[in-house]
C-alpha cells in the first residue's frame, strides 16, 4: 500500500474505534432505529443536494447502502441497546474482515492463503472467549445481532469491489440516503411515533453533536475511504486493518465510559488482533518480493 492509503486506512479505523463510545453515548437518549436514521439523514443532507448521484445504477448504490449502513448498523445498535459493551463491540464487529474473505473467495474467485484461513481460526476463537463469557441473555442475543451486522459489513465490501471508480462522497452520501428512508420507517413501526417524538424533543447539545459526528467523520469520511480502499486493493488486505478498531475502541470505552478491562477481554482482544497479524503475513511476503526484483 502506498504510505499515503495506509494513512487513510489507519486514521479510519481509529475514528470506526471511539465511534463506538460515541453511540454507546447517544443511545442514551435515543432509540437505536431513529438514532440511525438520524445519523444517515444527517450524512444525506445537505451533501446530496451539492453533489451528483453516482453514475451508477440507483439499485446498485442503494443495495451497498441497505449492506452497509441501514443493516448493519441497525444490528449493531440494536445490541448496544440491548446491553453490549462500546469496547467489546469493537471486537465482535471486526469479524466482518473473515467474512469478507469468505466472501470475496465464493463471489470474486479472491483466493485465502492458508496462513490467513489461520487467522480467521484464531480470531474466532477469541469470539468464542467473548461468547463463553456473557452471562445474561439479553447480551447473548445482542451478541448475535452484531455477528449479523459483521456478515451485513462483509457483503458492503464484496459489492464495493464490484462498483468501480466513484466519488467517494458521492457514493457515501446518497447511500446514507437510500439508508434512512427504511431506517426511520422501521422506527416508526418498531420503536413507535411517540417514543420517536419524545426522544428529540429531549435531545441537547451533546446529543446533536454525536449525530453531527455519526453522520460526518465516521460516515462520509470514514465509509468514503474505505470504499476507495476497498476497489483499490484486494479484499484479504484491507479488510484484516479494521482488526485494530478493538485497540482504540478499547482504550476509549475505559478512558470514557469505565468500563473494565477484565482478563478475558483482554484475551480476546489479542486473539483477533493477533488474526490481523497473520493476514497481513502474505501481503508483506508480496512486497518483500517486489522490493527485491
Amino acid at each position: 500500500m502506498r504510505v499515503r492509503d495506509l494513512s487513510l486506512a489507519l486514521l479510519t479505523v481509529a475514528i470506526w474505534g471511539s465511534n463506538f463510545v460515541v453511540m454507546k453515548l447517544g443511545l442514551r437518549g435515543l432509540p437505536p432505529l431513529l438514532f440511525c436514521a438520524m445519523r444517515f439523514g444527517f450524512a444525506a443532507f445537505p451533501v446530496v443536494l451539492l453533489v451528483r448521484h453516482p453514475k451508477l445504477p440507483w439499485q446498485r448504490v442503494a443495495a451497498w447502502g441497505m449492506a452497509q449502513f441501514a443493516v448493519q448498523f441497525g444490528f449493531l445498535l440494536t445490541g448496544l441497546k440491548l446491553g453490549m459493551a462500546a469496547g467489546l463491540s469493537s471486537i465482535v464487529m471486526q469479524l466482518q474482515a473473515f467474512f469478507t474473505i469468505g466472501l470475496a473467495w465464493a463471489v470474486l474467485r479472491e483466493k485465502a492463503r492458508p496462513v490467513q484461513l489461520l487467522g480467521a481460526a484464531v480470531a474466532l476463537a477469541g469470539m468464542g472467549v467473548v461468547a463463553l463469557n456473557l452471562q445474561q441473555r439479553t447480551t447473548l442475543i445482542g451478541l448475535l445481532l452484531l455477528i449479523a451486522g459483521a456478515v451485513s459489513w462483509a457483503v458492503a465490501n464484496v459489492l464495493a469491489r464490484r462498483i468501480g471508480p466513484v466519488n467517494a462522497v458521492a457514493l457515501a452520501s446518497w447511500a446514507s440516503l437510500y439508508a434512512c428512508v427504511p431506517l426511520l420507517l422501521m422506527s416508526l413501526v418498531f420503536e413507535g411515533a411517540g417514543t420517536d417524538l419524545q426522544a428529540l424533543r429531549g435531545m441537547d447539545a451533546n446529543s446533536w453533536l454525536v449525530v453531527a459526528f455519526q453522520a460526518y467523520p465516521a460516515t462520509l469520511f470514514g465509509f468514503g475511504v474505505w470504499s476507495v480502499l476497498m476497489r483499490r486493493y484486494p479484499a484479504a488486505q484491507i479488510a484484516p486493518f479494521t482488526l485494530l478498531v478493538p485497540i482504540s475502541g478499547m482504550i476509549c470505552a475505559t478512558l470514557v465510559l469505565h468500563e473494565p478491562l477484565q482478563g478475558w477481554k483482554l484475551l480476546a482482544g489479542a486473539m483477533v488482533v493477533s488474526g490481523l497479524a497473520l493476514n497481513q503475513i502474505p501481503s508483506l511476503h508480496h512486497r518483500l518480493l517486489a522490493r527485491r526484483a
